[in-house]
């Protein structure tokens, strides 16, 4: 249960995120997403703990958290069909963990991740090209 401290301070952050306008329609870049992260750390003073280690390791941690949710589930379908809401607002917001550290720390090491995974996604059609459709029923 919520004490009135961390409903207040929730309320606060809502507030402060809506203040900026973030875009809650999940359209948003890898370089928004960047510079959201880095404005937000700035605002904490929490930069001098952003060293690509640290970023690793926590990371790290979020993917832990996610795994967890699909421990002892069995094969899961496709959908979360069998996912009750809380279920997958809880999924959306461990995958979100995963993804804020893996932008910052691409960010703190001085790659542009959006550059990198379109370079790698036409390394590997070179190194796993689709079959030949030539010859098929």
């Amino acid at each position: 249960m919520e004490s009135e401290i961390e409903k207040k301070a929730a309320a606060m952050a809502e507030e402060e995120v809506a203040g900026k306008k973030v875009a809650a329609d999940g359209d948003v870049s890898l370089k928004e997403l960047s510079k959201k992260l880095n404005d937000f750390a700035k605002e904490r003073d929490w930069e001098q703990y952003h060293s690509p280690r640290n970023l690793l390791l926590a990371m790290i941690a979020e993917v832990g958290e996610l795994s967890e949710l699909f421990m002892w589930k069995g094969e899961v379908r496709k959908g979360l069909a069998d996912w009750d809401e809380a279920e997958k607002e809880h999924l959306g917001e461990e995958l979100s963990d995963v993804l804020l550290y893996l932008v910052r720390l691409s960010d703190i090491c001085g790659v542009d991740l959006g550059d990198a995974a379109t370079r790698k996604i036409v390394k590997n059609a070179v190194k796993y090209p689709a079959p030949s459709k030539e010859g098929g029923a």
